[in-house]
């Protein structure tokens, strides 16, 4: 019953605008109000300082410098192996495996578009038909940068506006097309075996969705779809390695991660597990 009116308040909420105003407060350098609002979500989510690069939570000027803060050099180890891609986060995988045509599932009963998901682009969704994905969930307690799972050139970004839902396992299982609704940030990247779309999933008191080659994308909120493409060479390309930044969440998130067809095979990861930056994620097949 509880969970039906969690759910059913999300629908009347008025979800920007307390994720917008949540974020200024979240940008605001208040000395020790600050520092005491850090130290107690650290509390509360147990959040692993000994990572951090700045151990201390008065070394942080606002709360969004705490919840985008760096880990030390050797807190995460991306796999070397040639073959194999990293995982792009930390967090909890929500689902993984098949597309299905143009379907990826979401939660028992709920599916949605991938076309949709790419915010409506079905020259960028062609690739992706019946190929593979994964949905990782980033949780308070976890780090909020996302790194490359294998090297790419950027090709497009696109900018989707949409609802601000929970991602939450809970919402998850009981809004529809919940990653296909909610504002977000679709990357796409040709890499040496095959095109790779990485999707930045807006979420309830997201302050901002970050890219390291366009900065903030998110906010200000728009009404329509933005599309942007890079070139291969010049001064706008823009290409990163594996284990490099991709962008990060201020406030958390989930990221859909998409594969062409015959191109990667997942870990034996299953929903539910825990991931780690860096661990294996997948192996390619070709």
């Amino acid at each position: 019953m509880f969970d039906s009116i969690k759910i059913a308040f999300q629908y009347i909420a008025p979800k920007h605008l307390i994720s917008r105003l949540v974020g200024k407060l979240a940008a605001a350098k208040a000395g020790g109000l600050t520092t005491g609002l850090i130290k107690l979500f650290i509390k509360q989510y147990k959040v692993n300082m000994a990572e951090a690069e700045r151990e201390n939570p008065a070394d942080y000027a606002s709360f969004n410098e705490f919840f985008t803060r760096a880990l030390k050099d050797d807190a995460r180890v991306i796999c070397p192996n040639e073959q194999d891609l990293a995982m792009p986060v930390d967090g909890a995988v929500s689902q993984l495996g098949d597309i299905k045509h143009d379907s990826i599932f979401q939660a028992k009963g709920h599916d949605y578009s991938l076309t949709t998901l790419l915010g409506g682009k079905p020259e960028l969704a062609a690739a992706f038909k019946n190929g593979k994905f994964a949905t990782v969930y980033l949780s308070p307690k976890d780090y909020h940068r996302i790194h490359m799972p294998m090297d790419g050139q950027l090709t497009d970004m696109v900018y989707v506006p949409g609802e601000l839902f929970s991602v939450s396992p809970l919402t998850a299982e009981r809004v529809p097309g919940l990653f296909a609704r909610n504002e977000r940030v679709v990357a796409i990247f040709n890499t040496p075996r095959g095109k790779m779309a990485m999707v930045l999933v807006g979420a309830t008191i997201v302050a901002s969705i970050e890219t390291v080659w366009a900065g903030t994308v998110s906010p200000p909120v728009g009404k329509n779809v933005v599309h942007w493409q890079y070139p291969s060479e010049g001064d706008d390309a823009v290409f990163l390695k594996k284990g490099d930044e991709l962008g990060r969440f201020k406030l958390g998130s989930t990221i859909v991660a998409c594969f062409e067809p015959d191109m990667v095979e997942f870990a034996d990861y299953s929903a539910g597990d825990d991931t780690r930056l860096g661990d294996v994620f997948a192996t390619l097949t070709q």
